[in-house]
């Protein structure tokens, strides 16, 4: 599958045990996510257009109206590092 530099990132950051938290407007909208690492920093190269279209690959998944976390397929999808351990 072919991930970009800054998702590859993302998704690591998410294998190691991060999160991205969303927040909605009244409406139901999405207007804002937060993505943080599992020692809780938070992560400013994930965007809202990002999120978008790593949710619309499958490669994060909400569960129960949690945070999102990373899915198998994104762990499949992302590539191991050297500090990956």
């Amino acid at each position: 599958m072919n991930v970009s530099r800054t998702e590859q990132r993302v998704l690591h950051t998410l294998a190691q045990g991060g999160q991205i938290r969303h927040y909605k407007d009244d409406d139901g909208r999405l207007v804002e996510i937060e993505c943080l690492t599992r020692e809780g920093w938070l992560m400013s190269a994930c965007t809202l257009d990002m999120f978008k279209s790593l949710r619309r690959r499958r490669l994060i998944a909400s569960a129960g109206g949690g945070p999102y976390r990373i899915t198998r397929l994104g762990l499949t999808a992302v590539r191991s590092r050297p500090d990956n351990r």
